[in-house]
């Protein structure tokens, strides 16, 4: 009876910390949406407003003067087809890579899947930068060993297969990631089931693994496509040579053209684009919710099947992928680096470091750029991970309409290419009405930014460790009445805290080369490190870029060696490569 007392005063007592419980998340959540608003959505909804007025008048002109303009629908159709072609060779290049990595026994699986992260690490200027200095009749790689195409011979990458084929290879790294993901949490039990039932090879694959790993696979093909859509620095730097036009160079040559309407032309075309890339998400969310994906059993050791004698040939055929797609082009950014003039031949006699020292104790710019990049990704990567650890655990702890609506909307930032946030921040803070103040130009709009384009990278980590924490550890320290910043702090920040940092890491490499944004909002004295590159290069200073793009490439597989190394000191999953 004494025990039935006790437990008939436990459980109001249970309900009301429950009660106060979810009173603080929603308090929490009110206060965590101000800045979520102001960074994501705000700019978005100014953006839209922009296109929409004319001389402060509601009105459909800039529609029907950029629907109606020819040049508008070719641009759209250049995109969907280099942005869809590079999805598939994305998705033929990364998921034979996660197929292989993640389910035989190739060996040194660490060291394929580092290298294999570089290029998703190096920014699409360098890649395009690299690959037009290794194939082009000017290569001073290929001229060193006497293999380079006649002088007025056409660029063979100034073309829609071209920039469909860096798009491929930039973006192979994000189908890989998300698949190897998957795949390494595949049940061994029903594998080794289907297998013992006489399901091999091609038949094990094609009914087993693929059905059970496609979340991975169509996440990846979505994320690939919607970068590859708003990717600015290849399309830029091989399309604007070739007068190939995309969405991303259209808005960015408007721009650049000024004009009095060019505002709310460029505001149409960003949202046409925008609405382009909403689809694609929308369609990912729905192909991913028509069914159950949860996979049943306790998730152990990796598979391991064995390749027999065809795994010599099928480590040979994945190191030389990587020596094509990797080493070769940034052979051929190293040699433009080392001769006096562009379209010079290399050799021993000519070689020099002269481009090397204008860049680093002759112009101030280079030293200011890696100042600006570094700054701006600590910053954004710290930043991030503050807001984002309590905002996962609202979203996770307290599902409701609001904040399926909060993780629908952190995602259009990301979706949308980085020249429509751009002009939508330029839009939003180029005066800001209650402070009289204007952010253009600094690099404060460059960083809030950052924070709307970079929010999901930092978010989604965080979502999926809350969603796999038992609620048990959260409701027995509610129960002994601990609160909720409490359980927070003491419970489960702490478990969720690698993540965080793997969002953390994800969100500092990738800003610290980010080009697609700040390219429309950086101004002198505020450039970064791809602004600099796609300028020189632009400018026609080739081996000047070239040498700090080496500069950079050296910096981010030295920062990502470092992470590696400390790897086994780490908690798991901080370093997202290994997970």
């Amino acid at each position: 009876m004494q025990a039935v007392s006790r437990l008939r005063g436990f459980w109001p007592g249970m309900i009301t910390a429950r009660s106060n419980s979810n009173r603080s998340s929603d308090r929490l959540l009110y206060w965590l949406l101000v800045p979520v608003f102001v960074v994501s959505i705000l700019p978005i909804v100014r953006l839209g407003f922009e296109g929409v007025m004319v001389g402060g008048v509601p009105s459909f002109d800039y529609f029907r003067d950029v629907l109606g303009n020819g040049s508008t629908w070719q641009a759209t159709a250049n995109s969907l087809y280099t942005a869809g072609l590079g999805t598939i060779i994305s998705l033929l290049i990364g998921g034979s890579f996660a197929f292989l990595v993640a389910l035989t026994d190739v060996r040194a699986k660490a060291a394929l899947v580092f290298c294999f992260m570089i290029p998703m690490m190096i920014p699409p200027q360098i890649t395009a930068l690299s690959w037009v200095q290794l194939t082009g009749p000017s290569s001073a790689l290929l001229n060193a060993f006497g293999i380079a195409p006649a002088m007025g011979s056409p660029q063979p990458l100034y073309s829609a297969e071209g920039i469909a084929l860096l798009l491929g290879i930039q973006h192979a790294s994000i189908v890989f990631l998300t698949l190897r993901a998957n795949l390494r949490m595949l049940p061994r039990e029903q594998i080794e089931a289907a297998r013992l039932a006489g399901a091999r090879g091609g038949r094990l694959w094609w009914q087993i693994i693929l059905p059970l790993t496609s979340p991975g696979l169509i996440a990846g093909t979505a994320m690939a496509f919607v970068t590859a859509l708003g990717n600015f620095g290849i399309t830029a730097m091989l399309g604007i040579p070739a007068n190939y036009a995309t969405l991303p160079t259209l808005i960015y040559q408007k721009l650049a053209g000024f004009g009095p309407s060019v505002l709310g032309e460029v505001s149409v075309l960003a949202m046409l684009i925008g609405a382009i890339a909403i689809c694609g998400v929308a369609l990912h969310h729905r192909l991913l919710s028509k069914r159950d994906y949860r996979l049943m059993g306790m998730v152990g050791r990796p598979l391991d099947i064995s390749l027999g004698a065809r795994r010599p040939l099928i480590e040979a055929i994945l190191w030389a992928v990587l020596v094509a797609i990797l080493v070769v082009p940034l052979l051929a950014l190293i040699a433009t680096s080392l001769v006096p003039a562009f379209g010079v031949k290399l050799n021993f006699d000519n070689y020099s470091f002269a481009a090397f020292r204008e860049v680093l104790f002759v112009q101030p710019s280079t030293a200011r750029a890696f100042q600006n990049s570094f700054m701006l990704s600590v910053g954004a990567a710290v930043t991030l991970v503050l807001v984002c650890l309590p905002l996962a655990y609202v979203m996770v702890r307290r599902p409701s309409r609001l904040t399926k609506l909060i993780n629908l909307l952190v995602e259009v930032p990301y979706a949308l290419p980085g020249v429509v946030l751009a002009i939508a921040c330029i839009l939003l803070f180029i005066r800001i009405p209650l402070l009289d103040v204007s952010l253009y130009g600094t690099l404060g709009i460059i960083f809030i930014a950052y924070l709307a384009r970079f929010l999901v990278i930092a978010l989604r980590p965080v979502m999926n460790s809350f969603s796999q924490l038992d609620p048990a550890l959260e409701e027995a320290a509610q129960a002994c009445g601990a609160g909720l910043g409490r359980r927070l702090r003491d419970i489960l920040l702490p478990l969720a805290a690698p993540s965080a940092a793997a969002g953390a890491l994800l969100v500092f490499l990738t800003a610290f080369n980010e080009l697609t944004v700040s390219a429309l909002l950086w101004a002198s004295g505020n450039e970064t490190l791809g602004v600099l590159i796609f300028n020189l290069d632009d400018s026609g200073d080739t081996v000047l870029a070239s040498a700090v793009a080496v500069m950079v490439v050296l910096v981010v597989i030295a920062l990502m060696s470092c992470f590696q190394l400390a790897s086994r000191r780490l908690p798991k999953g901080v370093v997202p490569w290994q997970t």
